[in-house]
């Protein structure tokens, strides 16, 4: 039996999922979390056999939750299921630690497929991804490292330097450094040109 864990801030998401996959045989969803925060305390109570994650998530996003699970267990393992196409959200997930991602525009069958696949240790990446960069091709985002690219969502969210510190058990200083590394490894001078580049790419909401 495959346990799962869906994690997804929207409830009505997270219940036609839930519906899919308990049609499945071998498939039984344990366990379900609106937030990164709750996910990690259901994780360690049912340790599933895989974690379907969201990327877009309040307060901690998907890949700073992909990477805290795996501080904790090396083998785990964790599935991206994620409106965002664009090669360097994919690229982040793995680099986090997730085996595979599947976009929320793929077939319901192409999700049950990469659990299957994910479970038994195996990436997996949806068709429309197949093209997909992750290597970088000399793309200055994919020198980010997961925990700069938190960082960067956060930034673009709005939040302030403190509030960023206080989620994510950093100093104020330590995220000052992080927004100026981000912006030197993207070759921007402002947060203006650093918003506008995540706009075209679509790296926020």
């Amino acid at each position: 039996m495959i346990d799962v864990l869906l994690v997804d801030d929207h409830a009505v998401v997270r219940e036609g999922y839930r519906r899919l996959l308990e049609l499945q045989d071998g498939l039984r969803v344990v366990a379900e979390a609106g937030s990164a925060e709750a996910a990690l305390l259901l994780w360690k109570q049912h340790q599933p056999s895989v974690t379907v994650v969201d990327l877009s998530l309040p307060g901690i996003g998907g890949i700073e939750l992909i990477q805290r699970l795996r501080s904790r267990q090396p083998q785990v393992r964790c599935l991206v299921f994620s409106m965002y196409r664009d090669d360097v959200w994919v690229a982040q997930a793995l680099k986090a630690g997730a085996l595979g991602y599947v976009t929320k525009s793929s077939a319901p069958a192409v999700l049950v497929t990469a659990l299957r696949e994910v479970q038994r240790g195996r990436r997996f990446l949806s068709p429309d991804l197949a093209g997909a960069a992750i290597d970088g091709d000399g793309d200055a985002a994919h020198e980010l490292t997961p925990r700069e690219f938190e960082v960067l969502r956060q930034l673009l969210a709005g939040h302030p330097v403190a509030r960023i510190a206080e989620t994510l058990h950093l100093s104020a200083k330590t995220v000052h450094n992080l927004h100026y590394q981000i912006k030197a490894k993207l070759g921007t001078a402002s947060d203006f040109e650093l918003a506008r580049i995540a706009w075209r790419r679509g790296w926020t909401d």
